[in-house]
C-alpha cells in the first residue's frame, strides 16, 4: 500500500523515518508534503526514493492511507481542501488526540482511524494508540495493526481514555525526562560528581530499568521492594519523595485535562 504523510514536523518526521528504518513501509511507497516543502525535501535527502510532493492534494490523490500530521485546528480545514480527492477505498489517519474518529467519519467519505504515536516510537519502542473508525475494513485494520507493530506495541484504547492514555504514552517520555534532569541537577548541587557523570549514570540507569520491566523481571512495585531494603537509604530518599510530591500527578492530569477540554471545545466549532 501507498503510505501519504501530509506533514513532516517531529512527529510526522518521526513516523517517516520509524517506519521506513524497521521496514515497515518502503521509502518508494511513502509520498510526502509539508507547508515548509524544505523540511519535505531534507528528509528525502536522508531517504532518496520518497516521493515530494507540492501539495496536499496531491498526496492525497496518490496515497492509499493518509497520515495528517498536523496541529489539531488545521485538520478541518485541510479536509475540506482534500474532501474530493478522498475516496471509499481511501483511509485518513489523524494522529492527534482532540480530533474524534466520529468527527472524521462526519467529514469525509473515506474510511478514517486515530493513530497516535511517542517520540519512543523512533527507536521502534513504546506503545501506539489506535482508535479504528466503524467504517474501517480489516484489511487496513490489518495492515494498520502490522506497520505499526514494527515500530511500537499497538494498543486499541476507546474515546473516553484518549487523553489520559495520550499523557501517559506521548507526554511520559517529556514528563519523566524532566523529573530524570531535576533528579541529577540535584545530585550535582549536592554533591561533587560532575554534570556529565550524572546525566550519563542516570540515563544507562532508566534504560536498565526500562529493560528490568520489559523482560518482566520485576514490577513498579516489586523493584521498588527489592531496593528498598528496610531502613536503607533508599527507603529515607523514598520518604522524600511521598513527603514532597504530594498530588503533582493528579495536577498534571488535571492540567493536561483542563487543555484537552478547551481544545475539543475549538475542534467541536470546527466541525459543527
Amino acid at each position: 500500500m501507498k503510505i501519504g504523510i501530509i506533514g513532516t514536523g517531529n512527529m510526522g518526521k518521526i513516523l517517516i523515518e520509524a517506519f521506513i528504518e524497521a521496514g515497515a513501509v518502503p521509502p518508494e511507497n511513502m509520498t510526502i508534503t509539508n507547508r515548509t516543502l524544505k523540511k519535505a525535501y531534507s528528509i528525502q535527502s536522508l531517504y532518496e526514493n520518497i516521493v515530494v510532493k507540492e501539495t496536499a492534494e496531491e498526496v492525497a490523490k496518490d496515497a492509499d492511507i493518509i497520515f495528517l500530521s498536523v496541529k489539531p485546528l488545521d485538520i478541518h480545514p485541510l479536509l475540506m481542501r482534500i474532501d474530493h480527492l478522498l475516496t471509499k477505498d481511501k483511509c485518513v489517519i489523524s494522529i492527534t488526540s482532540p480530533v474524534s474518529v466520529k468527527q472524521l467519519q462526519s467529514l469525509v467519505s473515506c474510511q478514517v482511524a486515530r493513530i497516535i504515536p511517542s517520540i519512543t516510537n523512533r527507536a521502534l519502542s513504546g506503545v501506539t494508540l489506535m482508535t479504528f473508525g466503524e467504517n474501517l475494513s480489516a484489511e487496513y485494520r490489518d495492515y494498520l495493526t502490522e506497520i505499526c507493530g514494527k515500530i511500537s506495541k499497538p494498543i486499541t484504547i476507546s474515546e473516553n481514555v484518549t487523553r489520559v492514555a495520550s499523557d501517559i504514552v506521548s507526554c511520559g517520555p517529556a514528563f519523566f525526562s524532566y523529573l530524570l534532569q531535576r533528579f541529577i541537577d540535584g545530585a550535582v548541587s549536592e554533591t561533587e560528581i560532575t554534570k556529565e557523570q550524572a546525566t550519563a549514570l542516570a540515563s544507562e540507569m532508566i534504560v536498565g530499568m526500562g529493560k528490568l520491566l520489559e523482560k518482566d523481571l520485576f514490577t513498579l512495585p516489586t523493584l521498588q521492594e527489592k531496593v528498598c531494603v528496610k531502613g536503607g537509604v533508599t527507603g529515607e530518599g523514598i520518604k522524600v519523595l511521598e513527603n514532597e510530591l504530594g498530588d503533582v500527578f493528579h495536577h498534571l492530569i488535571q492540567k493536561t485535562h483542563e487543555k484537552f477540554d478547551e481544545d475539543l471545545c475549538e475542534v467541536k466549532k470546527q466541525f459543527h
